[in-house]
């Protein structure tokens, strides 16, 4: 299914939402917390332009019984400044989501989005690339983890990278409520490695992980797929060095000094292997082959593509790359011409056809930062704190998480003789 899906919040939708976060409640500390809960969620779902916690106290109906003498600054309270336990809750989720969408042929997509944010007192707030935006701007970035499945898919888990200036500020750190544990300055590949770690200790099946160039093009984050076991398919960019063909290397000479006098320890590119080349390069002189992946709106969405088995050269000069296993690189050729690449470590027979389609996978996280942003308010909302923002992300990803379930109940309501579907936009 490629578009949005919105339910109507009819009074039996409700009683779901009501039960479906009822499976939170034990993770809050009092009633009242599991009760605000429930009121964030309904209003991130209610049609709204906006859904910072003013707007949005104004669409959202309590329980019967359940009194709050001002609802925004109860909300406003709740989300900055109760001591809950988000992770807890997130568990929660995950484990729901697991449990409706799981399967052993689940995929891991990492990737990341930057929300436009002003004031330098917001927690991770700097001048940088925002690709929200498409420029550098006043912003946060969270790194985030994703999952999609045969059955459905759902956000995992987000976390705020925090800029060098930040992690290095440890009196911004500590107004704006920074766990002790969380002021380190990480990659966002060391960011996404950590919450792979987590999705493994808590049992949630992945046999890959996709990610775009800017996780991609780092090689540390690419050996901690390998040393996890994991399979990968992730961007990189074109300039990226790689023999086309398997290179050959003479051992170093012991009994031939060095300028220092000392023999040399490198093995050195034999002067009959070819030198590297970049993704570029060989994608000028490669056939690429028509894929088609998917149905779309109108028709099937079809790319060309090339697959091709290359030996990755960095640091081949220092004979760095000796003994290396050869990775596919994917040359994808664009509707506009623009080409872009990937590595993997996938099988090596591994059909062409097998990894577009697992690629193109990515599509799906696009679609749901899309819906989390213009339909839930991922980005709308106006605290500072750290605490603020993950209790935010907490609950954004929980109302994401009960769409996709009613998306599926909608989907298996449809495929039953004499039953109506609800809305999709």
């Amino acid at each position: 299914m490629n578009r949005t899906y919105t339910p109507d919040l009819a009074p039996a939708v409700l009683d779901r939402l009501a039960a479906y976060a009822g499976r939170f409640r034990r993770h809050f500390k009092h009633p009242k917390q599991a009760t605000y809960c429930s009121a964030y969620l309904q209003g991130l779902l209610l049609d709204g332009e906006r859904k910072s916690i003013e707007p949005m106290t104004r669409r959202v109906h309590l329980p019967n019984g359940v009194k709050v003498a001002d609802l925004d600054q109860a909300l406003q309270q709740f989300l900055g400044q109760s001591h809950w336990d988000d992770r807890a809750v997130m568990r929660a989720y995950r484990s729901a989501m697991t449990e409706a969408f799981g399967s052993p042929a689940g995929i891991f997509v990492v990737d990341d989005t930057g929300l436009p944010k002003r004031g330098e007192h917001s927690v991770g707030v700097a001048h940088q690339y925002c690709g929200a935006l498409g420029k550098k701007a006043d912003c946060q970035l969270a790194a985030s983890l994703h999952y999609v499945g045969p059955q459905g898919h759902s956000p995992l888990a987000m976390r705020l990278d925090l800029p060098k200036k930040w992690a290095e500020d440890s009196e911004r750190l500590e107004k704006a409520g920074v766990p002790v544990d969380q002021r380190r300055m990480l990659t966002k590949g060391r960011i996404a490695l950590e919450l792979l770690d987590q999705m493994k200790s808590e049992g949630i099946a992945g046999r890959l992980v996709l990610a775009d160039a800017g996780y991609g093009v780092a090689e540390v984050f690419r050996d901690g797929l390998d040393q996890r076991g994991l399979r990968y398919l992730v961007g990189v960019t074109g300039e990226m060095p790689a023999f086309q063909d398997e290179p050959t290397w003479d051992d170093p000479s012991p009994r031939r000094a060095g300028r220092n006098g000392r023999p040399p320890s490198r093995s050195k590119l034999a002067e009959a292997s070819a030198r590297p080349v970049t993704p570029t390069a060989l994608a000028a002189k490669l056939p690429r082959c028509k894929v088609s992946w998917r149905e779309g709106v109108k028709e099937r969405l079809t790319g060309r593509f090339t697959w091709v088995r290359v030996w990755r050269a960095g640091g081949w000069e220092k004979g760095e790359r000796r003994g290396k296993k050869p990775v596919w690189l994917l040359v994808e050729e664009q509707a506009d011409g623009s080409i872009q690449f990937a590595l993997s470590n996938l099988p090596p027979r591994t059909s062409r056809i097998k990894a577009v389609r697992l690629w193109r996978n990515r599509w799906k996280v696009e679609q749901g930062y899309q819906q989390m942003k213009e339909e839930l308010g991922l980005d709308h909302h106006v605290g500072r704190s750290w605490r603020g923002f993950h209790h935010h992300v907490c609950l954004v990803m929980p109302a994401f998480g009960f769409l996709a379930l009613e998306r599926d109940r909608e989907e298996r309501d449809s495929a039953m003789p004499g039953k109506k579907g609800g809305t999709a936009r």
